[in-house]
């Protein structure tokens, strides 16, 4: 391959990049980006850099002196695929051919309906969310985050950190049940309760309202918070839109093998947007973690360089962590299909707990609050079994 072109400059395009330069590939590279920055870390923009303990600086993945040798088109997105040549589209209207295309989009914050143009509310993905939310922050008052998935916890963990007057929103009957199981999503969103931060379940948003600023939350049971910031964290859509037409197949993202090949020859998907097969699960996931995104693209540099011809390998289970209240949650595995979850070590009226979910007697994941020797040593364990 003379050029590979990574679309996508985050954690996942940087790990295929950095994958392919340790994988021996030495033609040209380039990195398209849709935002300007250079690459950063996402996990510390809803906890650290939210609180003002951490700086942009801080938050760069690159290392100091690390030099890639590639091209970086940064401030640009990919509007489409060519599937015949495989030459990329770029909205500014350049266009970039490439032998090898590592597809690296990532997801975007999924918002409500409705809000556009409400000064005081916001979703959290990128880094100039982060700042605007922060600016925000700062200026004290009620705060309502509009979700009870990990970053409306954090992000409701650190508003209260800061002072401020705090209420989670959550349409599901339990907080975190999809990732977690009803029984431990109760025990982990317990947090809210503990430190005073009010939780309404089982109720969705019917809108917002404000003139030109948010003032309340309506509620569709009739209630309506008073808010004078309002935090949307309903999920997140991967974005894919711009491949339509380029014959590869989507579903719920771009749909890949078990080592990030897609249907279109010489082409790899990774990060948040990559459906890979799992074949533990004998289907496909989505997984939108950080572990994910550094660890896969090695697999899917590998097949891609070889173009197809190593047999993929069965990726690690799942792995992703959230800081809350102090209080340092790790999970790894998969929770749906689990038929029982026991408390191994630690009290869950502690928030100090080691829970394993077993699927016929066999263990398919793991929680850690703070138990993270515990949790490493579970982790390894479920690692050692596929």
């Amino acid at each position: 391959m003379r050029t590979v072109a990574v679309v996508g400059a985050s954690l996942a395009g940087l790990s295929a990049a950095r994958s392919l330069r340790r994988q021996g590939y030495d033609g040209r590279l380039v990195v398209i980006g849709d935002e300007t920055h250079r690459p950063y870390d996402r996990p510390p923009l809803s906890k650290e850099f939210l609180a003002g303990t951490l700086g942009e600086a801080d938050l760069g993945l690159e290392a100091e002196g690390e030099d890639l040798a590639a091209e970086w088109l940064l401030g640009t997105r990919a509007t489409g695929l060519d599937r015949t040549s495989r030459a990329l589209r770029l909205a500014d209207g350049r266009e970039v051919c490439a032998d090898g295309v590592v597809i690296a989009t990532g997801a975007a914050a999924r918002t409500l309906p409705g809000s556009a143009g409400l000064a005081g509310v916001h979703t959290l993905r990128t880094l100039d969310d982060a700042r605007a939310l922060r600016d925000e922050l700062a200026r004290g008052g009620r705060l309502v985050v509009i979700g009870g998935g990990f970053v409306g916890a954090e992000v409701a963990s650190t508003a209260y950190a800061l002072g401020l007057d705090v209420t989670v929103v959550e349409a599901a009957p339990t907080p975190l049940a999809g990732p977690l199981g009803e029984t431990m999503g109760a025990v982990v969103s317990g947090l809210h309760a503990d430190h005073g931060v009010r939780l309404l379940c089982g109720v969705g948003v019917k809108g917002l309202s404000g003139e030109e600023r948010v003032d309340a939350v309506l509620l569709e049971d009739g209630r309506s918070v008073p808010a004078d910031i309002v935090v949307v964290g309903v999920g997140a859509r991967p974005c894919v839109e711009w491949l339509e037409g380029s014959g590869i197949a989507l579903d719920n993202g771009v749909k890949c093998g078990a080592d990030g090949r897609t249907s279109l020859a010489g082409v790899v998907a990774v990060g948040d947007c990559a459906n890979w097969y799992d074949p533990r699960a004998g289907a496909h996931r989505r997984v939108e973690h950080w572990t994910g995104a550094r660890e896969r693209p090695d697999a899917a540099v590998t097949a891609l360089l070889a173009g197809g011809a190593v047999e993929p390998g069965v990726p690690r289970p799942p792995y992703f962590w959230s800081d809350q209240y102090g209080v340092k949650i790790q999970f790894a595995g998969h929770a749906a299909g689990a038929d029982s979850v026991t408390v191994e070590a630690g009290a869950v009226d502690d928030r100090d707990v080691l829970a394993v979910y077993r699927r016929a007697g066999v263990p398919v994941a793991v929680l850690g609050m703070n138990q993270p020797r515990l949790f490493t040593r579970w982790r390894k364990q479920l690692a050692a079994m596929s």
